[in-house]
Parts: structure tokens; sequence; C-alpha cells
């Protein structure tokens, strides 16, 4: 008899496939537009080798866990470009509405730690989802830089020149990392003039 769990498992990996298949208004450095499962993790290897540095007594694994699953609602509600598009007012309902349908087939346990785990990131309240957030938005920050400056919208470059600096007010190594990054987006902005 097989396992009903590992099936359930099964195919909701077969489904969570689809955040490699979603595309993000990113651009890699090599010209080719940046899917959400590369996001997600560039954002978990951020807070691998970051976690040292915030002096903060942080679960990693929790924050790992959190930033694995922070996006898998993009499987089904797609993924909102913040600059340039309006993002819906009820993003949260659609994302939470999205994330049961892909968590269906798994096993009660596993669903529910997934969906408190992604409903933590989205509340932003522990000293672990403040710091997922942070690595979220820095890291799309960073991708931005490394983008070749023709990819980005009229005006997105001066946008990055203060986006995510409400998320990272709270912890010092924080802002420091946020200010390379700034110093960064002045670099490609120049390079973008120059053009």
């Amino acid at each position: 008899m097989q396992n009903t769990s590992l099936q359930g498992i099964l195919k909701f990996l077969h489904e969570a496939e689809g955040l490699k298949r979603e595309m993000r208004h990113s651009w890699l450095s090599d010209g080719r537009q940046e899917s959400v499962a590369e996001h997600t993790w560039r954002t978990t290897l951020m807070a691998l080798v970051l976690h040292k540095e915030i002096n903060s007594k942080i679960d990693l694994f929790h924050v790992l866990k959190m930033v694995i699953v922070h996006d898998l609602g993009e499987v089904y509600a797609g993924d909102y470009q913040v600059y340039g598009k309006a993002v819906p007012e009820n993003k949260h309902e659609l994302e939470s509405i999205a994330l049961e349908k892909l968590l269906k087939a798994l096993p009660t346990y596993t669903k529910d730690e997934i969906y408190v785990l992604w409903d933590e990131f989205e509340h932003r309240e522990t000293e672990e989802a403040k710091f997922a957030v942070a690595l979220d938005k820095l890291e799309a920050l960073i991708q931005h830089n490394e983008a070749n400056p023709s990819t980005y919208l009229p005006g997105e470059g001066e946008y990055n020149l203060t986006y995510a600096d409400d998320k990272v007010v709270y912890n010092e190594a924080l802002k420091q990392l946020r200010e390379l990054i700034r110093e960064e987006t002045k670099k490609v902005l120049k390079i973008k003039t120059a053009m």
C-alpha cells in the first residue's frame, strides 16, 4: 500500500515547480529574466551569510524556512511588481487563497507549518520575520544593480535609492548593508545616464 502522505507531498512538489516558471520584473546580469525561485534561493543564501552580522539572537533555521516559503503563493497568485504597477490592496488575501490551493495536497501538519511561516513573514512582527523581510527587499535591490540598467522602467532607478529603507531601520548592520547597496545603485544610475 502506498503512503498517501507521500503522494500528496509529491503532488505539492510538482505544483511548487511553478515558482521556477513565475518570472519577476528583475533581470539577471546575463540579460535573462529572473524567476521567483531564483530570488528565493539568493534570499535564503543571504540569511545564511548575514545572520551573524546583525547582532541579534534569531533562529536561523526558522528564518530559512520562512524565506523558502514566503513566495509560494505566487505559484497561483503571480508576482506583483512593486514599482510601476499598483499592488492590489487585497494582495495578502489573494496570496493566502493561492497558498491554500497549493498546500491542499500536503498532510495537515505540514500544510499548517508552511501557512504559519508564511503568515509570520507577512505580519513582520518577530525578529525572524523582520530579518527575512529585509533580506527579501535587499535581494531585489542587489539584483536590480546587477542587471543592465536598460531593463529599468522610467524612474525605477531613483525609486531604488529609497526602496526598503523602512525595512532595515531596526538593525545597524542591515542599515549599513542598505547603504552599500544604495552606493551601487548610484553607480548604476551614472552608467544609465551615460548610455
